[in-house]
């Protein structure tokens, strides 16, 4: 079952008198925070006043925290969206819709699960337990279908993906 809050960043410190709190996102990059208008922390809504992109970052402004002792005391919290207002670029899903996912190979024998989800420079990659261990490169030349609905990702495998070859 998909969660309707996904965690998308952490609040790492403050910016500025006036409370400002800098995020820093778990996203492809920190202007995919800025479509949202409201945040949610340990639960509770925040309305978003403003938001802006600083290097790494996001510079927000929000309702209700106004000077810097109160963004601090926000810090290490870990900041969630609503999915519902999310929109992500075509053939996207989120990070957390794939853990869990079956992972099949081309001819539909299951190789596992996918337990997690590496963020590397060139590429995601793919983290396979099964009967044995995979690091799968979430790249088009592996990764042939996903269907997070159904529960699955096909992949294409060469010789090395399992951890546990020699």
């Amino acid at each position: 079952m998909q969660k309707k809050y996904l965690e998308a960043g952490e609040i790492v410190s403050t910016h500025g008198v006036q409370g400002e709190v800098k995020i820093l996102p778990w996203a492809d990059g920190p202007e995919f925070l800025l479509q949202f208008d409201t945040f949610y922390l340990d639960g509770r809504p925040y309305a978003v006043r403003s938001a802006r992109v600083h290097k790494t970052c996001v510079l927000a402004s929000l309702e209700g925290i106004d000077t810097p002792e109160q963004g601090m005391a926000l810090r290490g919290k870990r900041v969630c969206i609503d999915r519902d207002e999310a929109k992500l670029p075509e053939g996207s899903v989120f990070i957390a819709d794939l853990i869990g996912c079956r992972a099949l190979d081309e001819d539909g024998a299951e190789l596992g699960r996918i337990e997690d989800v590496l963020t590397m420079p060139s590429s995601d990659v793919y983290v396979i337990a099964g009967e044995k261990r995979y690091m799968v490169p979430a790249v088009r030349e592996f990764v042939r279908e996903i269907r997070v609905d159904e529960g699955y990702v096909r992949l294409h495998l060469i010789e090395g993906m399992a951890i546990d070859e020699n």
